[in-house]
């Protein structure tokens, strides 16, 4: 990133994803603003360990889990994509099925061959999309679906639309559907999404993948960007090549 250190935005938990988010963003030479718009509310709940399959589909479902004392003995266990799996394996459970595509589409066409007449165990947040639950039940499977989390939009969060909307962000990183909505409700209640819209208008906005993309420009923000993988770092490498 030439010249000026540009603003840049990123949503992510408050938690070590955020700072290392910052971190990542300030190595590229960016002005990194984390602006988390998501916070976890833990249910309690664990998988259910009697499933064949069960699916993990974020960092946050597998630390909840196995803090539950969920055991995985006699499951196939499946992990949305490497950052998953890693999360599992760190924890020690064996991770059986990560898709070549990372994503709830990717994840079907990985058991779509595989499910039919099994018990396939989801588990995830509260805003996990219907495209996996749908499509591992259309394959056949028994799917049984567990909210680990519910992710809310932090109290105070919002200081990434302030900057939208008076013209200073040069980008903004999305890293799910949610926090294109929580960016927008946080702009609609400080009375500027108008002004935010116009002010992502002339930023780079990247997004972490085709749903976030989907989510994001149905709700009138134009994407710029999106990386091959949804990985953040992929995501961070492609905003800042495009602000280059």
């Amino acid at each position: 990133m030439a010249g000026r250190e540009p603003t840049v935005a990123v949503f992510r938990p408050d938690d070590e994803r955020l700072a290392e988010a910052v971190e990542y963003l300030e190595s590229l030479g960016a002005e990194a603003v984390g602006d988390p718009m998501l916070a976890v509310e833990p249910t309690g709940a664990t998988p259910r360990p009697d499933a064949d399959y069960a699916v993990l589909t974020s960092k946050t479902g597998v630390e909840l889990a196995a803090e539950g004392g969920w055991d995985a003995d006699g499951t196939t266990v499946c992990a949305i994509g490497e950052s998953t799996a890693d999360a599992l394996r760190e924890r020690g459970y064996e991770v059986d099925v990560v898709p070549q595509e990372f994503s709830s589409a990717g994840l079907v066409g990985a058991l779509a061959d595989r499910v039919d007449g099994a018990r396939a165990e989801v588990a995830r947040s509260d805003h996990g999309s219907a495209v996996l639950t749908d499509g591992l039940t259309d394959a056949g499977g028994y799917v049984h679906e567990t909210v680990l989390y519910r992710l809310v939009r932090p109290e105070g969060a919002g200081e990434s639309v302030d900057l939208a909307a008076a013209g200073d962000l040069d980008a903004a990183l999305f890293t799910s559907s949610l926090t294109v909505e929580h960016f927008l409700e946080a702009a609609a209640d400080r009375d500027v999404r108008e002004a935010a819209l116009s002010g992502l208008d002339g930023a780079v906005v990247g997004a972490i993948g085709a749903p976030t993309r989907e989510t994001a420009e149905e709700r009138g923000v134009d994407v710029d960007v999106v990386p091959p993988t949804a990985e953040f770092e992929g995501l961070a490498d492609a905003v800042a090549d495009a602000l280059r």
